[in-house]
């Protein structure tokens, strides 16, 4: 375990193996143990730091409003901090969104990026016909966020993971530390609901990423993940696309092995 300062924060990480630097970014309401299944295996042949983003778990919380774009920019200050650049970065979910800000705002620091259902709701928004799928997601995280917004943590994390991001029972078959890491991190999820630019991306911006750029999903997610991936894809120059069978929202979790051996390959490229 180890502490860095980045972008004024004080930012819990862990860093395992030798070689090309490569960044794991954990989504709402986790924390960098969500990735302990997958860290073995790209340690025997990378450095693979992953963190716990600010107000989460063991780093600092400001206890001020933040933002997706302070986000990216302490992201950017840990690689520049640990000398991991240029660095592979890998997001899952809303830390799929920092990366790719990140790439858009720093493509400096990164020689490539690998996605996991990023929920950029926002670029939906703009094509008329895909408004009804961002509409429809609106209306489950309010009643996540109304829970929130009464400080009922456990009964809005448990909310969040039946109807938003793994669907009905997924809840309950948590392991409890898992759950408990949801309940803790609550607030964190209510800062980024009030956030305007949380769930939107410059697709302009991003199209001048020109390092490779892995795009993936799940066969068993929300279509609304393909809608937002392939918008993503046509405004990427290098970008490819792979599709998990039956591995939900969190592959590095649920089929730790395959994922691996899809990202592994392009981190060492």
């Amino acid at each position: 375990m180890a502490e860095i300062r980045a972008n004024g924060v004080s930012l819990h990480y862990e860093a395992r193996g030798e070689g090309p630097g490569v960044v794991l970014v954990h989504g709402s309401w986790t924390d960098a143990d969500s990735w302990a299944r997958v860290v073995p295996g790209l340690a025997e042949s990378t450095t693979v730091v992953a963190y716990d983003r600010r107000g989460h778990s063991r780093s600092e919380d400001p206890l001020t409003q933040g933002s997706v774009h302070e986000d990216a920019a302490d992201l950017a200050g840990l690689i520049e901090g640990l000398g991991l650049a240029p660095a592979y970065v890998c997001g899952n979910s809303y830390g799929a969104l920092i990366a790719l800000r990140l790439a858009a705002a720093r493509p400096d620091l990164l020689r490539g990026v690998a996605v996991h259902e990023p929920p950029a709701t926002g670029v939906l928004l703009t094509e008329p016909e895909l408004r009804p799928i961002a509409t429809a997601l609106a209306g489950r995280i309010a009643a996540v966020r109304e829970l929130l917004e009464r400080a009922e943590s456990a009964a809005a994390a448990e909310l969040f993971v039946d109807t938003v991001a793994f669907g009905p029972g997924a809840w309950e078959q948590l392991p409890a530390p898992v759950r408990h890491t949801f309940v803790r991190n609550a607030p964190t999820y209510l800062d980024e609901l009030r956030d305007p630019d949380a769930l939107d991306l410059d697709l302009t911006a991003l199209a001048r990423f020109d390092e490779p750029a892995l795009l993936t999903q799940s066969d068993d997610s929300p279509p609304m993940y393909g809608e937002v991936l392939d918008l993503i894809d046509l405004a990427l120059p290098q970008a490819a696309r792979h599709l998990y069978t039956g591995a939900g929202h969190a592959p590095h979790v649920s089929q730790p092995e395959e994922w691996v051996r899809v990202l592994l390959p392009r981190a060492l490229a």
